[in-house]
């Protein structure tokens, strides 16, 4: 049932531990790198260039899903800037709601990533509970960085200041209850004590999620391909009108007007962009962006 003492202990350690993870422990770390990198950092806070506390981005689809972090370049305050990654988080108690988590979280992520995809942005996930080995590699089939803090690792931690969670769906209403009244008298001593312990348990998952962050942001432009394509459109009405006319063009000689420029950029860590433009001054548009 919804209102179950369980369903509400369930609630009450996802919103502690989504402020631990996210606020204590990640976000301290990507607000020094995107100090130093001069890139503006996005999260759940009153700014002016949005309306409200959410951090609200439109996918290609016109639809808007609201996010835990963004790192923009040239945004402030008042401007929001250009999106180069979005980073989203998620609890989860029972495996069998991970897979479905994770269909959600892509679901929200990929078509702001194809809409922005000329950034070639990095996109992550942050995950603390049970997600089964499938529903991460899930994610990390569809290009995400994941930080993964698994439910032992945060029963632990509870277990540093003596407070046994680790309760499961056989566990007494009664059990529960005690349990939320003890999640919800928590001193910010004990907090501290928490967050501690989950930045030593998750220090290694961290570092590789902040280490794939950097690589996707400082990533150097290995090569820059430009390929023009001339000529003018030839309507076929058949494979074989399209094999006879292909036959007979000249190959040589470029004939006809700018059709289009397609653009290949490629960089160190493997990401490579593919765009095509009709006319040099929107290419040279998008050179000038991916310069920053």
């Amino acid at each position: 049932m919804a209102n179950s003492p369980s369903h509400k202990f369930g609630q009450d350690l996802g919103k502690l531990l989504e402020y631990v993870v996210l606020y204590l422990i990640l976000k301290p770390r990507l607000e020094r790198f995107a100090r130093s990198k001069n890139y503006y950092l996005d999260w759940q806070k009153k700014r002016p260039a949005r309306r409200g506390k959410k951090v609200t981005w439109a996918d290609k689809y016109g639809n808007t899903h609201d996010l835990d972090f963004v790192i923009e370049v040239g945004g402030t305050d008042d401007v929001q800037g250009r999106p180069v990654a979005f980073i989203e988080a998620a609890w989860r108690r029972y495996t069998r709601h991970s897979k479905n988590k994770a269909q959600e979280i892509q679901g929200a992520i990929l078509p702001i990533i194809e809409l922005h995809h000329l950034s070639a942005p990095f996109f992550g996930a942050v995950l603390a509970g049970d997600f089964t080995k499938p529903a991460l590699e899930q994610l990390r089939k569809n290009h995400f960085s994941v930080l993964y803090i698994p439910y032992s690792e945060v029963v632990a931690a509870f277990k540093a200041i003596d407070f046994d969670i680790a309760f499961d769906e056989t566990t007494p209403h009664a059990v529960f209850s005690a349990a939320n009244e003890r999640l919800l008298a928590l001193t910010e001593d004990e907090k501290t004590t928490i967050r501690h312990a989950l930045i030593v348990a998750s220090r290694a998952e961290t570092d590789a999620f902040m280490t794939a962050l950097q690589k996707s942001l400082e990533r150097l432009i290995t090569r820059i391909v430009l390929i023009p394509l001339f000529g003018s459109e030839i309507v076929c009405v058949s494979v074989e009108d399209a094999l006879q006319r292909l036959s007979v063009i000249d190959k040589a000689k470029a004939f006809g007007s700018l059709h289009k420029i397609e653009v290949i950029v490629d960089y160190d860590n493997g990401d490579s962009i593919r765009a095509s433009f009709k006319d040099d001054e929107a290419a040279q548009s998008f050179l000038r962006k991916i310069a920053h």
